[in-house]
């Protein structure tokens, strides 16, 4: 087995649980700093725009830079400035997340009138959360059923807040899917690009990096089948008892579960 040189770390449930940093977490990304290793976070998280998520981050006493953040929305906005170069594309997403959308002409959801309009090339599902209404379904699918690609930012089920488990946007993206009978373009993890493109911004290989998740499905699973190492964490969504665990193939389990994130520096001083 390769040393690891590069670690990819998610945020929600691996750093932070609402906002509340998990304890010892800023120690253990200082360790990484202080002993060499490439390390950036790789999220899910839509609801907010990178320069945003980096400062809440930073106010809870976490040292994360906007520029070690790979998001989500990042990610998105290059494929829609790619696939659909000046045409207008309907964001459903809450908070400021429209910032990292420089560059591409964006529909405002609460604004019907120009949600109707038939020159839409793309759905944009992100964290929408309350904006996930009937009526904007049914908008959606309006658009969709008119012509209009469905592009995903992740498929995330749930996830886990301070109060417990909650709703994410994916099983709304698998609704629209199966009722307009198109297939979502998935950006964000567990997607193989998504962490192909993170570990060459890393500069290191598959092999030698280690995803670090609360995520069986979109921390585990996404990085194993990219050729990463990867290690679950026991603070967010999946646990030692998660039924998933039991039922994955080797190939997809990760190598090992701690219990928090400020185990890491131990166990990486261990494969030394």
């Amino acid at each position: 087995m390769r040393t690891v040189r590069g670690v990819l770390l998610d945020i929600d449930g691996v750093l932070h649980v609402s906002m509340r940093p998990v304890e010892g977490a800023a120690e253990a990304l200082r360790w990484l700093e202080q002993h060499g290793y490439r390390y950036a976070f790789v999220t899910n998280t839509t609801t907010m725009a990178r320069s945003t998520l980096a400062q809440r981050l930073q106010e809870i006493g976490l040292p994360v830079s906007a520029e070690q953040l790979i998001t989500a929305p990042m990610a998105t906005a290059a494929y829609l400035r790619r696939v659909y170069p000046g045409k207008r594309c309907w964001l459903l997403s809450k908070g400021d997340t429209a910032a990292d959308f420089a560059g591409i002409e964006l529909v405002d959801p609460l604004r019907p009138d120009d949600v109707e309009r038939e020159d839409i090339a793309a759905v944009v599902i992100g964290g929408a959360e309350e904006l996930l209404s009937y009526e904007n379904m049914n908008r959606a699918f309006r658009l969709l059923m008119a012509g209009a690609d469905l592009v995903a930012m992740h498929k995330n089920l749930y996830w886990r807040v301070s109060d417990g488990l909650r709703l994410d946007s994916g099983p709304f993206v698998f609704a629209l899917e199966l009722a307009s009978g198109k297939q979502a373009v998935v950006i964000g993890k567990p997607e193989r690009a998504f962490f192909e493109e993170a570990v060459r911004l890393l500069g290191t290989a598959p092999e030698e990096t280690l995803m670090v998740g609360d995520d069986l499905v979109n921390d585990v699973q996404g990085a194993r089948r990219a050729g990463l190492r990867a290690l679950l964490v026991c603070t967010g969504k999946h646990g030692p008892h998660t039924p998933l665990l039991k039922e994955s193939r080797p190939e997809e389990r990760p190598e090992v579960l701690l219990p928090s994130v400020a185990a890491l520096p131990d166990y990486l001083a261990g494969q030394g």
